[in-house]
């Protein structure tokens, strides 16, 4: 039996499948403000499956300069993190060299973020197929993925500086 892999490195849009992203906002414990997150995944429905999409996204997070596992980056002082995101007129855009998403933001999402100037990003390795776009996540199954012992090992995380066009 053999199992189906990606190149080392190499990947196809076809491989990463649907990516989703989620965003919240909350208070961190011995915080005085709120802190936006922002979280970034896979269906897993991916062309050759999720074994092969969780490498795929291994792949294009370490082409945008983010470390899968480890300490959290800070985009603001690691010129080489191709990650931005543009906060503007309610609207966020995130863009990675294999993504750029534009959603409407809530508006304590959108306090949060300006308040601190920066937003916690972490960007999944692991899917999440439960979690399908345009259906509410709860928050317990969203506290529940995002502090999953593997989740939270398998993926990168960042602190993006929010940036505005004026």
């Amino acid at each position: 039996m053999t199992t189906p892999q990606a190149p080392v490195g190499t990947f196809t849009q076809a491989h990463l499948g649907t990516q989703i992203l989620i965003d919240w906002s909350g208070r961190q414990p011995g915080a005085d403000q709120d802190t936006a997150f922002l979280l970034a995944y896979s269906l897993g429905d991916g062309r050759d499956g999720p074994v092969v999409g969780r490498e795929a996204m291994r792949a294009a997070l370490g082409r945008a300069g983010l470390r899968v596992g480890g300490p959290i980056q800070d985009a603001a002082e690691t010129p080489g993190i191709q990650a931005k995101l543009l906060v503007q007129a309610g609207q966020a855009v995130l863009t990675l060299p294999h993504l750029s998403a534009q959603y409407p933001a809530p508006a304590e999402w959108l306090a949060a973020a300006r308040g601190q100037g920066q937003v916690y990003g972490m960007f999944a390795t692991a899917p999440w197929p439960e979690a399908v776009a345009g259906l509410p996540v709860g928050e317990d199954r969203l506290r529940a993925f995002v502090t999953d012992e593997d989740v939270v090992r398998s993926a990168a995380h960042c602190l993006l500086p929010v940036r505005s066009l004026g």
